[in-house]
């Protein structure tokens, strides 16, 4: 075998250098290196596999293995030149279970001071730094989407699930959702909600149905679900504190009374952060004398209204009170007068829907007075209907008011023989139903259901 040895290779003529001829591949010995040919270095594959931290050189790729139960954190190299690489290849596919943690030494990652994670079984990556701005970034992002990616990180809620990416904080009572990490844009860094007040109660003396809570639902970065039609399109930002939960209480029905006591009861906010729904108002009752006690109640979801003797109804409860965009419920029903001594009530509004006006002969069915209908949200990855409105009461047959879809308590009539569902859906914030005097082992309108408070995130 012939050597040569040289300093340098250079073309005698034209644009074009070439090594070697067809079917002969050129190396380069094991050790050397080269400048000059985009990446400052071929990947040079190592053999030992890494089980522990460790610092990365420019140009290497290594195997990694996470099986044996801890993150490992992969450093990448200090002071990096445009052009430099780094490939890392999860070696026995657990990446999922136990993530390998590429601290950025310095450097940005796709524009962002953060480090980023790897935890996809069987992934595979490949960094380049591009520059002092950019920084390191993934070449195939068929599998990594950001680097520098900060995902929100939190405790709390009577129940946590986990969705793919996702997780969901279910409160059915008050509590604390807990962040421990803010995340940011490339990742998360505001999360979806879904914020249901207590619902109202239902009247105890021929009155209206009670309001459905508010309903509060937005859609926080990088999420997508199947929402309601009253969804904003942004979600609450986070910082890394505890935010404090209210789960408001459902509203007390009214007595069997034709004064004060027969009102239905505005049922208790819930409150996350920025978001606070209001309690759905209390449906009104029957009234013995004129002008007493008639109007439904405002509310999230406003209360369905009774009447007075002579024929004159009493005003509907107004929803979405306080005011907000998107609205958070709507307005109760009218009642109606079915004798000279009895009346029928409207029925509670619902998140979606204004309640029933209730009918002007003494008689019942779906058609007079039922409760509006609820908001359905796939938030917590099941299409589930919240915060309907209570059905009110009627004196005729024994047909009941229905209440809304999404917990709303059932109305009740005097011919009631069976005992429907009076109460509101706990954690719904349906409202509660109206009766009627004469119901059958019920001593007071139905009571309005309590709310509820679920938020989701990515977390990865």
């Amino acid at each position: 075998m012939s050597k040569i040895e040289v300093d340098a290779i250079d073309k005698q003529s034209g644009s074009t250098l070439t090594l070697g001829g067809s079917g002969t591949a050129v190396t380069l010995a094991c050790g050397a290196t080269q400048s000059g040919f985009g990446a400052t270095g071929g990947i040079s594959w190592q053999t030992a596999i890494k089980t522990t931290d460790f610092t990365a050189v420019s140009n290497e790729g290594y195997f990694v293995n996470t099986s044996g139960g801890s993150d490992i954190t992969v450093t990448l190299p200090a002071s990096p030149s445009a052009g430099n690489v780094v490939a890392i290849k999860d070696y026995a596919r657990t990446f999922g279970t136990n993530k390998v943690i590429i601290a950025r030494n310095g450097s940005n990652m796709d524009g962002n001071a953060n480090n980023t994670n790897l935890e996809t079984d069987g992934q595979s990556v490949i960094l380049v730094f591009m520059d002092s701005t950019k920084g390191w970034s993934f070449i195939n992002e068929d599998t990594t989407t950001a680097a520098g990616s900060g995902f929100v990180a939190a405790t709390g809620g009577n129940t946590v699930a986990t969705c793919g990416d996702f997780k969901i904080h279910t409160f059915t009572s008050p509590g604390t959702f807990c962040v421990s990490s803010a995340g940011n844009a490339a990742g998360s860094n505001t999360v979806s909600y879904v914020v249901v007040a207590g619902g109202g109660g239902g009247s105890g003396h021929y009155g209206g149905g009670g309001g459905a809570g508010g309903f509060r639902e937005g859609l926080g970065l990088n999420d997508s679900y199947t929402g309601s039609p009253l969804r904003a399109p942004t979600g609450v930002p986070v910082t890394a504190t505890g935010f404090p939960i209210t789960v408001g209480a459902g509203g007390a029905g009214g007595a069997k009374s034709s004064c004060s006591p027969g009102k239905g009861t505005t049922g208790s906010n819930s409150i996350f952060s920025t978001i606070t729904s209001a309690g759905g108002g209390g449906g009104a009752n029957g009234s013995a004398s004129p002008n007493v006690h008639s109007d439904g109640l405002p509310g999230g979801s406003g209360g369905g209204a009774g009447t007075i003797p002579g024929g004159s109804t009493g005003c509907k409860g107004v929803g979405n009170t306080p005011p907000v965009t998107p609205p958070q419920g709507s307005n109760g029903g009218f009642g109606n007068r079915c004798s000279s001594t009895h009346t029928n009530g409207g029925g509670g509004g619902g998140a979606t829907a204004v309640g029933q006006d209730a009918g002007t002969e003494p008689q019942g069915g779906p058609a007079y007075g039922s409760g509006g209908a609820g908001a359905t949200s796939s938030i917590n990855n099941t299409p589930t209907a919240r915060a309907g409105g209570g059905g009110g009461s009627v004196n005729g047959t024994p047909t009941n008011p229905v209440g809304g879809a999404g917990g709303g308590g059932d109305g009740g009539s005097p011919g009631n023989t069976s005992s429907p569902s009076f109460q509101g859906t706990v954690n719904t914030g349906g409202g509660g139903g109206g009766i009627n005097g004469n119901n059958p082992g019920s001593p007071t309108g139905g009571a309005g259901g309590s709310g509820i408070v679920i938020i989701r995130y990515k977390f990865q």
